[in-house]
């Protein structure tokens, strides 16, 4: 029964971005992205050995499978790689990625599917990154004795498969022949439910936004409009975020220059931003000359890509989501030494709690604590200094996770 009314859900998400597709560009290009995707796969896939899938929901999860897929293509440049994504934005920003053989979306999870997909492509072995559990692709997985792993995954009690209603769906976990989890947490509750093929990997996150950093291009834009004043960054913001951090950003009487980069880019975003500033402001994407940037106060990132290079010249960050959709990524500014405030939905995610903990993160709620944390940064240089030694400490000490992944899969 639970089964057919899985099914059921599926299709009618299906229906649910039908109808939303009229209007939303994104919900478009999901169905658009899988129209014919099956005679694609068939004209373009070479099946079988040494074909290595990996399915990653968006551009966070890729970020996670980057450094395990950079791994396997060095030590075993003759595997194959084929990447597919469940959501648009992923799919758009990385169809093109070079280490890739086939880059598809995700067809949908029904059992058809499922099994006219592995059909085609009959990978030697199958990877998943953090919480990706489709229980018909799983269920075939596990029938067709297909080696699968997980990586990067993080497990709580209250999560539907851990309850009294949900042991239908956690049989479809023992498709997994290993499961590397982030910490020790996950483990136990996995513990808790019979699953013994579980290892503490730590998130492979930290090894890509390492990479990130010491790779990280250098940007003149940035350095003309800093003029060798101290940056401090909003970072994948939403409305929510904006409505705390643009009045600092107003009423700021210290030396000092901020950066907004709103999650979603487009005319409506960034008119949201420019309708609530009080301050000069330019676009990133602007033909401004250095001296007028020199003279302006707030730069709007009107564009995607360059944001994690914005952080190296910035103090601190202030990192959107956590007043919506949960927070997004901490590691980025984290990797270049430097102490991250968010709001309160963070919970879900252990980089922040570990943070926390180890204090070079802190959670807002209010417009006062966020201008109390912002202060205490511009006025403390000591405070500043040992957050920042602690956030670059994090990232450093907790690297390692790709090549553990790695080694285990192929030794």
């Amino acid at each position: 029964m639970m089964r057919l009314i899985y099914n059921f859900v599926i299709r009618g998400y299906q229906f649910l971005i039908w109808v939303v597709s009229f209007r939303n560009p994104k919900a478009a290009k999901w169905l658009e992205g899988r129209k014919d995707l099956f005679n694609h796969i068939q004209a373009t896939v070479k099946p079988g050995k040494e074909l290595l899938w990996f399915h990653v929901s968006s551009v966070g999860e890729f970020e996670q499978a980057r450094p395990v897929i950079e791994g396997v293509k060095k030590s075993f440049p003759n595997y194959r790689i084929l990447l597919t994504f469940f959501s648009p934005s992923g799919y758009e920003m990385r169809k093109n990625y070079p280490l890739a053989d086939y880059v598809f979306y995700l067809p949908l999870d029904t059992p058809g599917n499922a099994s006219h997909f592995l059909d085609l492509v009959q990978p030697e072995k199958v990877f998943f990154v953090k919480y990706e559990f489709w229980y018909n692709y799983l269920t075939e997985l596990r029938r067709r004795e297909i080696p699968t792993y997980i990586f990067s995954a993080l497990f709580r009690p209250s999560q539907f498969f851990f309850k009294p209603w949900g042991k239908w769906f956690r049989k479809a976990l023992l498709a997994y022949n290993h499961i590397f989890v982030q910490n020790e947490s996950s483990k136990e509750v996995l513990a808790q439910f019979g699953f013994t093929n579980v290892s503490i990997s730590g998130d492979t996150r930290l090894d890509r936004v390492a990479q990130i950093a010491q790779a990280a291009a250098a940007l003149p834009k940035i350095e003309q409009f800093a003029d060798g004043k101290l940056l401090i960054v909003a970072g994948s913001t939403w409305p929510e975020d904006e409505a705390l951090f643009l009045p600092y950003v107003n009423e700021c009487k210290h030396s000092v220059k901020f950066i907004i980069a709103p999650h979603e880019v487009n005319e409506k975003s960034v008119g949201r931003i420019i309708n609530g500033l009080s301050r000069t402001y330019a676009l990133y994407s602007a033909d401004t000359t250095p001296e007028a940037l020199a003279a302006t106060d707030v730069l709007i990132a009107d564009g995607y890509g360059y944001l994690v290079s914005i952080y190296r010249y910035a103090l601190v960050a202030f990192i959107g989501g956590g007043f919506s959709t949960g927070i997004h990524s901490i590691l980025e500014p984290a990797a270049y030494g430097m102490p991250v405030l968010f709001g309160p939905d963070y919970h879900k995610f252990h980089e922040a709690i570990e943070m926390i903990r180890l204090g070079s993160a802190h959670a807002v709620n209010n417009p006062e604590e966020l201008k109390l944390h912002l202060d205490d940064y511009l006025t403390k240089p000591e405070k500043l200094a040992a957050e920042s030694r602690i956030a670059k400490n994090y990232v450093e000490c907790n690297k390692g996770a790709a090549d553990q992944i790695v080694h285990y899969f192929f030794s």
